[in-house]
């Protein structure tokens, strides 16, 4: 077992803002497309559909990119990984600020969304460079950071696109890229003599393939409307997919992820409810930003500017960082998993306030309050039910699937959501029945109660396991 190897104490207080600057800075820069799909479709003369794919592509990359530089990060390269894979974010960076087609914008945003992958990594170094206690903090603040930093850019770009464009608007990603760059050049530290990590090249073109197919029919709603027996078909391909990559990490000597670890009940649970979790988050997530842009000729909604809207995102992300500085002090009384159920509680309790009380904006900021206090906690909890049960050299790659799950639940929860949206719009009306909302609402209740009997099923097994 290789030792971790804490760094100094000087160094480590450079070190901790600095994982936490670049796993915010990652998230904030891949969730770019969000506020700016209308703006590039109007800038670059593409549907909409075509401009969504800003967003979608790079959702697609950080998916495939991250279980790769989970490998690559448990192994004796990490710091030159983190380096590569920041410069790869920044000329990405580069590419969506030029004054290039349309397609290069797309390769840009592709770019950007490699840089998801780094979150895993970050958590990698700081449990090998931090004293445990310590560690334990920083990874579950890189966890929320991770997920807030959507709602930090949002504001930022949508603003920024108003005063100067679309263009503008991505300046600031390259902007905070290339400074994520710098501090990782002058931070990061080498990984722990005695490690060794290949990339099982044939288990990560198949995951790639199963995941682009997943993402893909879970952004393409139009899919399932207009050619039900393709998307389907489609479907099956990806379930088979994900059965043929199984089947190769678990007869490899070097997998790409360790299936048998991932089967512990323990880890198995734990990214059953990040997926179900993660469906209903951004479920509700996609919910609130739509209803408060849809104007009121609808019958209801507040017809706020993309600006705007993206200031109710303010409340989830302040609350879901106090969440997540508050879960390491209570973690010394509750189990993870005991704190992952009360979370998803808290989230389901943002359902509720939605689903009975949206008629006046400041409704909604309350329930974006109460989604980001939950998605804070739970996303803090996380990482510690995971690693309780995972060899340290294994923090990445552990910590990368739990990201690629947590990716295909959050794009599934945006899908089901357009689809309950879909359903609930009168033929020829270009806005949903307020109703449609209420169903929509209630489906994620749904999805939380499944969240918290799983994580309460977690934590009766290890209130069994430690009980003498």
């Amino acid at each position: 077992m290789v030792k971790a190897v804490p760094v100094e104490r000087s160094e480590a207080r450079l070190l901790v803002p600095a994982l936490i600057f670049i796993a915010l800075v990652v998230a904030a820069v891949a969730s770019l497309g969000t506020p700016l799909i209308t703006s590039v479709a109007t800038s670059f003369d593409v549907s909409l559909g075509s401009a969504q794919w800003t967003l979608t592509i790079a959702l697609l990359s950080g998916a495939v990119a991250t279980p790769v530089l989970g490998r690559l990060g448990a192994g004796p390269h990490r710091r030159a990984t983190i380096l590569a894979t920041l410069a790869i974010v920044v000329v990405g960076s580069a590419l969506t600020v030029l004054p290039l087609p349309f397609a290069w914008l797309l390769a840009g945003r592709a770019a950007q969304g490699a840089g998801l992958g780094l979150t895993a990594l970050m958590m990698g170094v700081a449990r090998d460079h931090l004293r445990e206690e310590r560690s334990a903090a920083v990874i579950a603040l890189i966890s929320v950071v991770s997920i807030i930093g959507a709602g930090v850019g949002y504001p930022l770009a949508a603003l920024l696109a108003e005063l100067g464009g679309v263009r503008a608007a991505y300046g600031l990603g390259l902007v905070v890229t290339a400074a994520a760059l710098l501090t990782a050049w002058r931070s990061m530290p080498e990984a722990p003599e005695g490690r060794s990590a290949r990339v099982d090249v044939a288990g990560a073109v198949v995951l790639a393939a199963a995941l682009v197919l997943v993402l893909f029919l879970a952004g393409e709603r139009a899919l399932w409307s207009r050619h039900l027996a393709l998307a389907a078909g489609l479907a099956v391909v990806a379930v088979v997919l994900l059965w043929v990559w199984a089947v190769i990490e678990l007869r490899s000597t070097t997998p790409l992820v360790d299936v048998r670890a991932v089967r512990h009940p323990a880890v198995a649970g734990a990214n059953l409810a990040m997926f179900v979790g993660g469906i209903g988050m951004y479920l509700l997530l996609t919910l609130i930003t739509r209803y408060a842009q849809t104007p009121p000729g609808a019958g209801y909604g507040y017809g706020l500017t993309t600006f705007v809207a993206g200031l109710v995102l303010i409340p989830f992300s302040v609350l879901g960082f106090v969440a997540g500085k508050l879960t390491p002090r209570v973690r010394t009384r509750f189990a993870d998993p005991l704190l992952l159920a009360g979370s998803a509680v808290v989230v389901g309790g943002g359902f509720a306030l939605f689903a009975a009380a949206r008629s006046d904006l400041a409704e909604l900021f309350v329930a974006m309050g109460v989604l980001g206090f939950g998605v804070g906690g739970f996303s803090a909890a996380m990482p510690g039910v995971i690693l309780a049960v995972t060899p340290q050299s294994e923090t990445s790659s552990a910590m990368s699937f739990n990201y690629v799950v947590r990716s295909v639940g959050y794009s599934l929860g945006s899908a089901i959501g357009g689809l309950i949206l879909a359903a609930g719009t009168v033929p020829g009306h270009l806005f949903p029945e307020d109703s449609a909302y209420t169903t929509a609402a209630l489906v994620g209740i749904g999805a939380m109660a499944i969240t918290t009997l799983t994580s309460l099923a977690l934590a009766r097994r290890r209130s069994s396991e430690t009980t003498p």
